[in-house]
């Protein structure tokens, strides 16, 4: 397709601005009512979709295997820099047990669907994409694929696709839990019965628009690029492919856990990990091919919908085992899905305000493990 395209795949610069500008405005698009619907991810990945569908550019570039190889990699460790494992055990309570069974839940799920769903050759890698998401969050489908050495963009694509159709309705399931009667009646309910007004500001300052500084965005490049310099050199020394992301994650975990003080006072590494992640999603959008597309995601769907739903009920049988109060239940399954944004912004919509800090903290042990489990689960699968 792209030997026909109106941008030839060498016009790296032309490209590389189509790719930020796409990023850009899938992240402006979150912010309006439309946009919100579908998420910053899926507005990208539609809007390459087009471009490239359409013959305007390639399908195919080494521009789109330098976002691969370089800006995925750098991505990881900028999002990761308040990863302090020892405040997210101090601080989590019991949305840290619930936050684990989720985890738990999900592995499960994921190797039930597995052996009932085909996926095709590469089917375990997609399983252990699938599985480290819902663990973690989008970062962690990021970071998994890159682990696993998933290059299909096609089914990259399409598994975006079905996992965002699918958290959507997953979403809206999780919201209306608190008020099910049945659920209500059988679960401890202490945080809805001691319901009080919550400003969005209690969303800790790693949530809150943050002013950019130089010198900051020159620490958080810096350590960044450091810490991938040493994760690609070692993945060099143990000739183990896919395994510098692993290495990655494990470095600036350690740094976050040894040094929270001084990774936490980097500000807007967090914004720059997340626009990387967005120049990523237009690569994908902009290789995936249409029929591919629709012919593997209604399969993904399916396949994402088991994983999920064993998940469901597996965090709330063992809540209710544990006697663990309904609202943590649903905040510690949006963290394994959504990551610490959406689990942050749940509890202040419900105006959980004890629930806040859990959330993030969770949220964040997610991002810092589920590329670790997801992988290995996808191994093992294999």
């Amino acid at each position: 397709m792209f030997e026909h395209s109106l941008l030839s795949p060498d016009q790296h610069w032309a490209l590389f601005a189509i790719l930020f500008s796409v990023a850009v405005f899938g992240l402006w698009a979150e912010k309006t009512k439309i946009g919100s619907k579908l998420s910053a991810v899926v507005v990208s990945i539609l809007a390459t979709f087009v471009l490239s569908n359409l013959s305007i550019i390639p399908s195919a570039s080494p521009s789109y295997d330098i976002v691969w190889s370089y800006l995925v990699p750098l991505a990881i460790p900028l999002l990761l820099f308040r990863a302090d494992l020892r405040r997210i055990i101090k601080e989590s309570g019991p949305t840290l047990i619930a936050y684990f069974f989720g985890a738990i839940g999900t592995v499960l799920g994921t190797v039930i669907a597995f052996n009932l769903i085909p996926l095709g050759e590469e089917g375990w890698k997609l399983a252990g994409i699938f599985c480290s998401t819902y663990i973690g969050g989008s970062m962690n489908y990021v970071a998994a694929a890159e682990a696993l050495q998933l290059r299909s963009s096609d089914l990259l694509a399409a598994g975006v696709a079905a996992d965002n159709l699918m958290m959507t309705i997953y979403f809206i399931i999780l919201f209306a839990l608190p008020s099910v009667k049945f659920l209500k009646k059988h679960f401890s309910t202490l945080h809805d019965d001691a319901i009080s007004n919550l400003d969005p500001s209690a969303l800790e300052n790693n949530h809150e628009p943050e002013k950019l500084d130089i010198m900051d965005i020159g620490k958080a490049l810096a350590i960044g690029l450091a810490t991938c310099a040493v994760g690609f050199a070692l993945q060099d020394l143990i000739a183990i492919k896919g395994s510098g992301i692993l290495i990655i994650t494990l470095i600036v975990v350690i740094l976050a856990t040894a040094f929270p003080k001084q990774m936490k006072s980097i500000r807007g590494a967090d914004q720059i990990g997340v626009l990387l992640m967005q120049v990523f999603f237009a690569a994908i959008g902009a290789s995936a091919n249409i029929i591919v597309v629709i012919k593997v995601g209604a399969i993904l769907f399916v396949f994402a919908a088991l994983i999920l739903f064993i998940h469901l009920l597996f965090i709330l049988t063992m809540g209710k085992v544990f006697k663990i109060d309904l609202a943590e239940i649903v905040i510690a399954s949006n963290a394994n899905m959504g990551g610490p944004t959406t689990a942050a912004a749940m509890a202040v919509a419900r105006k959980w305000e004890s629930l806040v800090i859990p959330a993030i903290l969770c949220g964040t042990l997610g991002y810092a493990t589920a590329t670790f489990i997801g992988v290995a689960v996808g191994y093992w699968l294999h």
